[in-house]
């Protein structure tokens, strides 16, 4: 028994002509959410980077060479807004880690660019988070590790269409 069975018991008793059914799966992976975020921080607390930085840090490492994209396409990467992606590429620029160049497609718009050290910082960064994710899934079978992933795609398709 863990904590959600105790809320999904309380509300049983206090609303018994509700179907509860759905939190079981859903207030459980809220809750894994919250607490992988802040793993996900200290694992990346190492490189100095937050989980924006490394997000939008990631976005352009997996651009491969030279590594950089346009603000739109890490808007839509990382799933920010117009004006959150002009502060977290400021902040980013502030401390080396990406630079703006023109863009040579569309001289009214710029790229962004991953530095070397915004490379170097990202790549470990990674390593560090996959040991730590692939330590927490040993808590589940092999081989119900990737039917795990597929129901989570089949549970993520609809807010990802939109």
């Amino acid at each position: 028994m863990d904590e959600v069975d105790e809320i999904l018991a309380s509300w049983a008793r206090e609303l018994p002509e509700l179907d509860t059914a759905p939190l079981a799966s859903f207030s459980r992976i809220s809750r894994l959410a919250r607490h992988l975020d802040r793993a996900r921080s200290d694992a990346l607390a190492a490189q100095e980077l937050e989980i924006w930085e490394f997000d939008v840090l990631a976005a352009l490492r997996r651009q491969g060479p030279p590594y950089e994209a346009s603000p739109g396409e890490l808007i839509h990467e990382t799933l920010s807004t117009s004006g959150t992606m002009t502060n977290r590429v400021n902040r980013l620029e502030a401390r080396g880690l990406v630079v703006r160049l023109p863009n040579v497609t569309d001289r009214r718009g710029v790229v962004v660019r991953l530095t070397d050290d915004g490379r170097r910082r990202v790549q470990a960064a990674l390593s560090d988070l996959l040991d730590f994710e692939r330590q927490l899934l040993t808590t589940i079978p092999a081989e119900a590790r990737q039917e795990l992933a597929d129901l989570l795609r089949q549970l993520l398709a609809p807010f990802e269409r939109s």
